[in-house]
């Protein structure tokens, strides 16, 4: 019993020591921010579902970011003016209202306060007292003439005399503190109703963007269009890509933000805006999309944001609208339809047919791949190569179901016209 108990036990010691030596070693991963996480590559991520393209900037131009976690919120008060005029109108308002119907409470307890310590109100129907305002028998009264004395009314009725010094002085730092009100709110509410937001839903981007063919370059492409007859002075345009990268390093950058080249040193991304206009983008060596191909362009999580920048003409104040583009939202191998035609007189402009596009003849590969084939080829981009290819191949057909007494035909005509040609 005691030998058998010994070997139990050094069984299970044996046990014990064997699976403290093939136990893992428990590594903590560290903690990474919720961004971090959600936006880890596919490659290092756990979860290698297809995940849906979450927009950085909606259609309608508004950023799809929230600030968490803003601790030092007294930075918003530094700025007052730009927060207030941040604010949605009915908060606006609301401060407008209240700040004004404050001041009038606050300073009519005051003009209360010194009728009250004065004894003006035990003096009510004593014509032989000179009181600090005439006719101030109580709080409604005091309320009132703070009313007057703050907006410049005047009625006449309820005066401040020449025997109350404190009324004098008071009366000076409501008129000033007054009107320094009515300078803030009332520019605060100028500059929220000019502010040119509602101008940028005049100006258009196309639902799609379109990949083509055009002077033999393959080009990535846009439509904006402006639906006022005011116009846009010194109207830009330009494009950044947002797509997720990860360094050599190993360093993940979430939502990095590359510049998409559409004719800024050729002078093409300062528009003429009159009438809708095609922006377009040549896919070429420093372009982002030199190497994506048709088919690899739905697997690629990037999503291009368009900036259109300009003056409004009727207030000179700057505009800026936005939009943006994901992958479902890239047509390849389509075209717009033209918009503008020649009427008697003038040209006309279809919106109706702004947003619409047409199927052309794209070749499918990349940028880069067509340039290789052509260098290989020595054929010019607008050409197709897979149909140069098939005509190559055709040729060579032909020349080998050629019999060899018709080439020896050829042959000998070829050698006539030499012998003729040193005659």
């Amino acid at each position: 019993m005691a030998r058998l108990t010994e070997s139990m036990t050094n069984v299970l010691e044996g046990d014990s020591m064997d699976q403290d030596v093939e136990s893992p070693v428990a590594i903590h991963q560290p903690k990474l921010p919720k961004q971090a996480r959600d936006d880890l590559p596919r490659h290092i991520s756990r979860d290698r579902t297809k995940r849906k393209i979450q927009r950085y900037v909606r259609k309608d131009g508004k950023c799809n970011v929230h600030h968490g976690n803003v601790r030092e919120t007294y930075r918003y008060l530094t700025d007052i003016f730009t927060t207030l005029v941040d604010l949605k109108w009915r908060f606006n308002l609301l401060i407008f209202v209240m700040v004004y119907t404050v001041t009038w409470l606050f300073f009519g307890m005051i003009w209360w306060l010194i009728a009250y310590i004065r004894g003006d109100m035990d003096h009510i129907e004593d014509s032989s007292w000179t009181p600090c305002v005439t006719n101030l028998n109580g709080f409604v009264s005091a309320f009132l003439f703070s009313i007057e004395t703050e907006t410049t009314i005047g009625y006449g009725y309820r005066v401040i005399t020449d025997k109350c010094p404190e009324g004098i002085i008071l009366l000076l730092i409501q008129s000033v503190l007054g009107s320094i009100v009515n300078a803030f709110m009332v520019g605060c509410m100028f500059v929220k109703i000019s502010q040119p937001k509602k101008r940028a839903e005049t100006l258009v981007f196309s639902t799609h963007a379109v990949i083509s063919m055009r002077d033999g370059k393959l080009c990535l492409m846009f439509r904006v269009g402006d639906l006022r007859n005011s116009h846009i002075v010194e109207a830009s345009i330009r494009a950044k890509l947002i797509k997720s990268k990860q360094t050599s390093e190993g360093e993940f950058i979430p939502l990095n933000q590359t510049d998409i080249n559409v004719g800024y040193y050729t002078g093409d991304d300062r528009l003429f805006l009159v009438s809708p206009l095609i922006i377009s983008h040549e896919i070429n060596q420093q372009s982002p999309f030199w190497e994506i191909s048709k088919a690899q362009l739905p697997k690629e999580e990037l999503e291009i944001v368009v900036i259109l920048e300009g003056m409004v003409e009727a207030t000179g104040m700057t505009c800026q609208a936005r939009s943006s583009y994901i992958t479902s939202e890239i047509l390849w191998g389509y075209r717009f339809t033209p918009v503008l035609t020649l009427e008697d007189g003038f040209y006309e402009v279809d919106y109706n047919s702004f947003h619409e596009t047409y199927e052309t003849s794209t070749p499918s590969l990349s940028a880069k791949e067509l340039a290789e084939l052509a260098s290989r080829a020595e054929l010019p981009l607008s050409w197709s190569v897979s149909s140069k290819l098939n005509q190559h191949a055709e040729l060579e057909t032909e020349q080998e179901d050629k019999s060899p007494e018709e080439q020896a035909e050829r042959n000998g005509d070829v050698a006539n016209l030499e012998d003729e040609s040193k005659v």
